[in-house]
């Protein structure tokens, strides 16, 4: 299954591990496609960089031992034609999730996860690891 990750999921997997970022980690690793946009790691450098700049250095490893498939967010998105977002700079995630064919998102943001989407499933960590 292919599966694309919110920036939130990402800030807990790296700066704040625990035993079910880690658990989520394998699961992914082990049997599903990891999905990652550029945007989302565009802006997990900038939220590192504000918020933990000596930590950019565990940022950078993280990304090359994660096995993933990088997607491109279009630069330029008629956002029309998607759900609309509370938070307009999530709308491009929520784009990209769409038009690449995640069957599932995992994120821990309110905004995406009050969404009626048929695809893709919008689920948390912890409903992500109850399910699959």
């Amino acid at each position: 299954m292919r599966v694309m990750l919110d920036t939130n999921i990402f800030i807990s997997m790296i700066f704040f591990p625990s035993t079910q970022t880690r658990k989520l980690a394998k699961r992914l690793a082990d049997s599903h496609q990891i999905v990652v946009c550029d945007y989302v790691i565009e802006e997990l450098r900038l939220v590192t960089d504000r918020k933990f700049p000596a930590k950019r250095k565990f940022l950078d490893q993280f990304f090359l031992e994660l096995p993933f498939e990088l997607v491109y967010t279009p630069k330029v998105l008629d956002l029309s034609e998607f759900p609309q977002m509370r938070d307009a700079k999530d709308s491009p995630i929520l784009a990209t999730a769409i038009m690449e064919s995640n069957e599932t998102f995992v994120t821990g943001d309110k905004d995406f996860l009050v969404l009626d989407v048929d695809m893709p499933e919008i689920v948390t960590m912890a409903e992500f690891l109850e399910r699959y």
